[in-house]
């Protein structure tokens, strides 16, 4: 479990294909001093174990499903991600539960830059839009976002300068492929509500 709060920008080492998927090696010297073998990391709000520690990189394994279902599969050495290590029992939870299971693909729609602020639309699945209400909580790329308006395949977000300088959302352009995360407590509203009365 994630609070959707980023802990660290960090850069794609390398991409090694391997069986089953690809080995990603991250350059993360903060995260990397304190994590352990097994450690659950939300990379772009996907929840991936570490696998390996080497010095200031830490090595996950994704496989082809997390591949063609985040924006992992499109990444390249040198691209930036967002990392955030998993809750502790009595940490403060200062975005919202996120569980780091992506739900589904977002694209940047529009960006309005307003000085240093940004208002960013992103196209999703209506599927997506279901779960998601004005004011209401999602995550974009693991980032823990408040919602503003919601359409029926797309919502705006407003991102304030310090999101834009320490989360790759800062450099997300029209056309960018996001990985989504809706609220759980919205999931289970939905199940609840879609199910016969019997």
């Amino acid at each position: 479990m994630f609070t959707g709060l980023v802990q660290t920008l960090a850069e794609v080492a390398q991409l090694a294909p391997e069986p089953g998927g690809v080995r990603l090696v991250i350059r993360a010297p903060e995260l990397a001093a304190t994590a352990a073998i097994g450690a659950s990391i939300a990379t772009n709000g996907c929840c991936l174990t570490v696998v390996g520690i080497e010095g200031e990189l830490l090595a996950f394994q994704a496989g082809e499903e997390t591949l063609s279902r985040t924006n992992l599969g499109k990444l390249r050495p040198g691209d930036r991600v967002n990392l955030e290590g998993s809750l502790r029992m009595g940490d403060e939870i200062g975005g919202h539960l996120v569980t780091g299971h992506i739900d589904g693909l977002g694209t940047v729609d529009e960006r309005i830059d307003d000085a240093e602020w940004a208002t960013f639309w992103f196209r999703v699945p209506r599927e997506l839009t279901r779960q998601m209400a004005s004011k209401g909580s999602v995550a974009v790329d693991g980032v823990s976002l408040t919602l503003v308006n919601v359409e029926d395949e797309r919502f705006s977000v407003a991102l304030i300068p310090h999101t834009l300088s320490v989360t790759t959302l800062g450099g997300r352009q029209i056309g960018d492929t996001v990985n989504i995360e809706t609220d759980v407590l919205a999931k289970y509203v939905e199940r609840q509500l879609s199910r016969p009365i019997n």
